[in-house]
């Protein structure tokens, strides 16, 4: 039966969302590998640290931050299609392209280029220069890091302005927590998956394995892909139900296919609208990212797992995360039962889940009874960001004109990432420093008695022998960690009530 002679409304539109849900599982996916392999596999190949794992995750955050802010724009220019294929097919390839970073660094630190993943791992071991094989082989994973946040930059801006165009408003908030979600589902995955690959085939077959996903996705994008008017798949009565929030005018250019001005950067910076998404991202975008980046490394650090035996763990605290859906029914139901606007009940459903992530303050004093308990509430934070998550993305298609989504999106896009470089940074620097700061051997300060790694990187050996002397180790770790999760609980009140005051009421922006 021809879809376009039903007498019923098609649901094409949930097609085109389960898509958008898959190329965000594979967003989340890629940009996992690195964090479940470096403590395991790639650290003591590369002899990294703390720090060295903070400057990568931070500078990711800094590309990805300046990408999207040309990324919305560049989406609204090439239109949803195009745009989509680009980013997924970039960060495709950066994704991969990291899985060469060790042959890389031994042809440039040897001068013999040894084209085997073992090959190259047996030429670095005779290297001496420790120091050499650091930063090269940092520098070329922030390379790597670089194409992948260029191209992950416009996974967001196309999936909020493709939802734009097949979801009217009501239904906006619950279609982005359902593709939202796929950033849970890719962080579920990953620790099932990554650490089982990289233990099998080796760390690189991970990052290739996994981003060759990428590739498949674009191949189901192109031949699904149309705007809806033009859609054979969906009929007139589902059009009229996505076109339920447009004027005629509004409806008549859609269908036309009229192309309307463009909404430049100087015009989005006029409204407060877009400032309170900016102050909303960029509070609260870190939180997640540090959640994502620094878990896996967390457990190993403060409990002592390996990244097999942190699966289960990582497993069950993203699987929690699925909760985040209810951020997508919450604010429909204040709309369609309690008669709110859609920005009204989206910030009173925000405010809810604001408070959730407050619990993190007692994630690492809970840990000493069980590491269960810092996961537990990992896992009810996390959820609560990407129910925020769903409805701050969703509050720009609230006020904003279709042609401005992605180029708004893409602006606060930048701002989380800038906040998401300065928590990731801020990390590093800071578990370094209470790792040798703060850390006792027999209730001695760490740096009392062996005071010459003051200003020297700490071998990769001595913690190892320590704890096989019998010495009793009071890892001082813990209490960075404990600094960072609380920053981690208050980031989302204080983002509410900066949004508030800048957007007390719903105002829809009609030039």
């Amino acid at each position: 039966m021809n879809p376009q002679n039903s007498t019923k409304p098609t649901a094409f539109r949930w097609t085109i969302c389960t898509l958008l849900f898959l190329a965000t599982t594979i967003n989340y996916m890629d940009r996992q590998v690195l964090s479940l392999t470096w403590k395991d596999f790639i650290e003591p190949e590369f002899h990294w640290n703390n720090n060295d794992y903070g400057n990568i995750t931070a500078l990711f955050s800094i590309f990805y931050a300046i990408s999207m802010f040309f990324a919305g724009k560049l989406v609204d220019w090439l239109d949803t299609k195009k745009g989509f294929l680009w980013a997924i097919g970039i960060w495709s390839v950066g994704a991969c392209l990291h899985a060469f970073c060790g042959i890389a660094t031994s042809g440039l630190i040897t001068g013999e280029w040894i084209m085997s993943f073992e090959g190259s791992k047996e030429a670095l071991e005779k290297v001496d220069n420790t120091a050499l094989i650091i930063s090269t082989s940092v520098t070329l994973f922030i390379f790597a890091r670089l194409i992948l946040a260029v191209g992950e930059a416009g996974n967001f801006p196309a999936a909020i302005k493709t939802t734009a165009e097949f979801f009217p408003k009501k239904d906006r908030a619950f279609s982005t927590s359902i593709f939202n979600a796929g950033a849970t589902v890719g962080a579920l995955a990953a620790p099932l998956t990554i650490p089982f690959i990289a233990a099998a085939y080796g760390w690189e077959m991970a990052f290739i394995i996994i981003g060759a996903l990428g590739f498949i996705w674009m191949g189901l994008w192109q031949f699904t892909y149309k705007k809806p008017h033009l859609h054979k798949k969906v009929n007139e009565h589902e059009l009229k139900y996505i076109q339920q929030d447009d004027t005629e005018e509004e409806s008549a250019k859609t269908n036309s296919g009229e192309k309307t001005k463009s909404f430049t950067f100087a015009q989005a910076f006029t409204h407060k609208q877009t400032w309170a998404f900016i102050f909303g991202k960029f509070m609260t975008d870190g939180v997640w990212w540090f959640y994502l980046f620094w878990t896996p490394a967390y457990l190993s650090s403060v409990y002592g797992m390996d990244s097999t035996q942190s699966a289960i763990p990582l497993f069950v605290l993203y699987a929690i995360t699925l909760l985040s859906i209810i951020g997508g029914w919450l604010p429909k139901y204040f709309v369609d039962k309690k008669g709110m606007n859609p920005y009204s009940g989206r910030m009173k459903a925000m405010l809810i889940f604001a408070f959730f992530p407050l619990l993190a303050l007692v994630a690492q004093p809970a840990g000493s009874i069980s590491f269960w308990f810092p996961v537990l509430i990992i896992g009810i934070a996390g959820a609560a960001h990407q129910a925020w998550s769903a409805n701050i993305f969703s509050v720009v298609g609230d006020m904003f004109p279709r042609r401005a989504i992605a180029t708004i999106t893409g602006i606060g896009g930048m701002a989380g990432g800038i906040g998401s470089f300065l928590i990731n940074k801020g990390s590093g620097v800071l578990f370094d420093y209470s790792h040798k700061t703060w850390t006792t051997i027999d209730g001695v300060p760490f740096l009392q008695k062996y005071p010459q790694y003051a200003t020297e990187r700490i071998p990769d050996e001595l913690f190892k022998t320590l704890k096989t002397s019998g010495v009793i180790i009071s890892d001082g770790i813990d209490k960075g960690y404990m600094i960072i999760f609380s920053i981690c609980a208050v980031a989302y009140l204080i983002a509410w009530f900066i949004m508030k005051s800048l957007v007390p009421t719903y105002k829809v922006i009609k030039d």
